[in-house]
Formats: structure tokens, C-alpha cells, sequence
């Protein structure tokens, strides 16, 4: 069963919150975080990414990039930016996106849960990735951004939210992507017992986004537990900073492919092999699939439609029946010659979020030779993948909106 606790956070005066919350450190690369930071010295990438603060040739895992996180962090409390609570809370916070809002209680899981399969996973993580994050977490002695968890819808949490949320929220800002991000702080001490009860009573949650962070999460709090001589299974570093939403709230988008090059196929060759497991269909306009078994293909300037066949579903295998597995292994791996999309440096991942012309400006400009565009996985296909102990092809789910980082921040003692 579920452990799932308040804790004491560190958060942003009400007025700076929308200077501090920042995008998660994985969704921006270098220059990008740096041309959000360069007029903005209170953002909290300062703090996940904080080489935009370095010479912008220093390797991203020189120790000097999470010292200088460190020193940001700290910087933001001593000035008054960030301030900590006077007592462990749940929190809850929303997020508001084209019309539609997801709510999430804030608090921290338990690195033991995460250890024992409790918190189920449904994707591998790397090793150079789970370092990076573990040596930010060592070094800052924080959870700066929270892993996001979900779970089996719960009435009774539901109800209990419902409740917290008519009244006037602790922060209310809107981002400069137009997302409305709300939080209140559940001080009533037996709401919050009762929140504590509820989960312990429901047998798994679920990582929706944030593998490395909570891998990491786990490793750090297991070497301190191992270095304390008096570790007693309450310290802080035994949980991690986490919200959960349930299952039904979250909307995840589709991942899309683009791959460098036909892997020596003529482009004939190419069809012509892709004929034998697909019907393909050319277009007139862009590509965004409806339904399962569907693929947009851009290649020359042309969108095409793909319909898997048939035979390539495997009804009885919930990972193998993903439409990013049939992709992966009937069109990635066979003819593309991508046998671990993990390492490949011949193909690249773009979220949902970003449309379709992002797929058709990177093969255009000459970067990319093909696109493909997908069909979304499914909230149901994620947890029953991470139920029956499987794991998923790398890149399949993107889920938006994003939680912020800097919003909530939890020390490791």
C-alpha cells in the first residue's frame, strides 16, 4: 500500500511565483533555457539548469554546474524569494490548459515504495541521465522538481479536493505559455490524516512522468540511509517530492519521430518494403491519426497515411500491441535499422506540443529525412503495461500540461 506524506516545503512569495516556476529541465535544451533566463534572474532553471548561469561550453556534468545550482537555490531563500512553511501540509495544485484543468495533491512518496515496486514504473531509464539527476540532488540536498505520480481514481480524495479548491488559492498565475497554475496549502490537520489513511489503503501509484528524477530519488535516499548509523526510516531523504493526479484527469499527447536518413534504402526500395505491413496513402494535408493502428509519414515535402496491417497487432501482449511498438519493430528497427532508440543518434523524439510543422520544418530544412507522427498512448495502456511488470519503448507517452519546477521544493534534511 501507498505511503504518501506532507512535508514542510520551501515555496515563492505569492507575487514572484510566476517569475520562479519554471518548465522541467528535460523539456528545454541549453540555449533555449538560456534565452528564458537571460531577463530573468529569479526563474527556477537557474537552479535545474544551471549552466545557462556558465560559459556555455562547460560539459553540462562538470561538478561546477549543480554547485552553481546549489548557490541559486540557496540565493533564492536567503532573498527572501522562496520561504518555507512552518509545518508539514499536503498541498493542492492545478493546472489549467486550453479550457480544461487537472487538480493534484502535492506531498512526498516513499523511496521505499519506489524500491519495492509499490510505485510501479513503465519506462527504462539511463544510466548517464539517472547520474545527472542524482549528482543535482547530492549536491543541492533537494527535490527540486516533483516526480508526477497517478493513481486509480479515489472519490473520496476527489471530494476532499473539491472542497479545498472553492476557496481562494495560495498562488494563482498564469505562465507565459498561457497555463494556469494554482496552488492551496491543506492546513487542517484532519484533512490531512485522512488524505495520509486513503493512500495507504490503495496498492499502487504509478510514475506518469519523471523517471530519471525518481530513480535518482531513490538512490540518493538509499545512500543516505546507508551512511546514517542511526537511520530510523523517517528523515527526509526517505521520500521524495511528488503529485499525484488521478488516472482520469491527465491527457497525454502524442510523441513523434524523426529519423535522419532511410538507412541506405533507395526511397523506393523503401516504400516498397513498407507496402508489405502498412497501406500507405498519400495526402494532401498533415497527418495527426485518429485512432490505433494509424501513422502520418512526411517525406519530400509529403504527407502520407499509414494503416498498420492486420498481422502485426499482438492482441495478447499490451506492450507489443502499443502503436509505438509496431512502429519500433516493423518500420524503426527492420527497415530504418534503429535497433535501441535509446542511444540512437539517428533519431530524435518532439512532443504533441509542439504541432506538426516542427515535424515538417526539421525534415524540410534537411536535418531530418523522415517524419512520423502518432496516435497517443492511452493513461490505461501505461498502467496496465506497468502492472503486469513491462516496461514501454522509450519516448511513448507525452503528457502536458507539464509540471513546473520551483513551485514547491523539498530538502533532504
Amino acid at each position: 500500500m501507498a505511503v504518501f506524506i506532507p512535508f514542510k516545503a520551501y515555496r515563492p512569495k505569492p507575487e514572484l511565483a510566476a517569475e520562479i516556476a519554471a518548465k522541467p529541465y528535460d523539456v528545454l535544451n541549453s540555449e533555449e533555457a538560456r534565452q528564458e533566463t537571460k531577463d530573468n534572474p529569479l526563474s527556477f532553471l537557474h537552479i535545474g539548469k544551471p549552466e545557462v548561469d556558465l560559459d556555455p561550453t562547460i560539459d553540462l556534468y562538470n561538478p561546477l554546474v549543480y554547485e552553481k545550482g546549489r548557490q541559486n537555490l540557496q540565493n533564492l531563500i536567503s532573498q527572501g524569494a522562496l520561504v518555507a512553511d512552518e509545518s508539514p501540509y499536503f498541498y493542492v495544485y492545478s493546472q489549467t490548459m486550453d479550457g480544461r484543468t487537472q487538480y493534484g495533491l502535492v506531498g512526498c512518496a516513499s523511496v521505499q515504495d519506489y524500491l519495492d515496486d509499490v510505485i510501479k514504473k513503465h519506462e527504462k531509464t539511463r544510466k548517464d541521465k539517472e547520474e545527472d539527476r542524482c549528482n543535482h540532488v547530492r549536491i543541492t540536498n533537494a527535490h527540486s522538481g516533483p516526480i508526477f505520480l497517478t493513481y486509480p481514481d479515489n472519490q473520496e480524495i476527489n471530494n476532499i479536493v473539491n472542497s479545498i479548491i472553492f476557496e481562494m488559492p495560495d498562488n494563482d498565475h498564469f505562465a507565459s505559455d498561457g497555463i494556469r497554475h494554482c496552488s492551496w496549502l491543506i492546513r487542517d490537520d484532519e484533512t490531512i490524516t485522512r488524505i495520509k489513511s486513503i493512500f495507504s489503503k490503495i496498492p499502487n501509484l504509478y510514475v506518469a512522468d519523471g523517471h530519471h528524477r525518481s530513480a535518482a530519488a531513490a538512490i540518493v535516499g538509499n545512500e543516505r540511509k546507508n551512511a546514517n548509523p542511526n537511520h530510523n526510516g523517517n528523515e527526509e531523504y526517505n521520500f521524495f517530492l511528488a503529485v499525484l493526479f488521478p488516472a482520469s484527469q491527465l491527457y497525454i499527447m502524442d510523441y513523434n519521430r524523426l529519423v535522419k536518413d532511410l538507412n541506405g534504402l533507395s526511397e523506393e526500395s523503401y516504400f516498397n518494403a513498407l507496402s508489405a505491413k502498412f497501406s500507405v496513402e498519400p495526402s494532401s494535408k498533415s497527418i495527426k491519426p485518429n485512432k490505433k493502428g494509424c501513422y502520418g509519414m512526411y517525406i519530400n515535402r509529403r504527407w502520407y497515411t499509414l494503416t498498420a496491417n492486420d498481422s502485426l497487432f499482438n492482441i495478447d501482449d499490451p506492450v507489443e500491441k502499443l502503436d509505438v511498438s509496431i512502429l519500433q519493430k516493423h518500420v524503426l528497427s527492420e527497415l530504418l535499422g534503429i535497433e535501441d532508440p535509446r542511444t540512437s543518434k539517428r533519431i530524435d523524439f518532439v512532443g504533441g506540443i509542439r504541432g506538426l510543422t516542427e515535424l515538417e520544418r526539421r525534415v524540410d530544412s534537411g536535418e531530418m529525412k523522415i517524419a512520423f507522427s502518432m496516435f497517443p498512448t492511452s493513461i490505461h495502456e501505461l498502467i496496465s503495461i506497468a502492472d503486469s511488470g513491462k516496461v514501454m519503448p522509450p519516448k511513448s507517452t507525452w503528457f502536458e500540461p507539464k509540471l513546473r519546477d520551483g513551485l514547491f521544493v523539498h530538502f533532504l534534511d
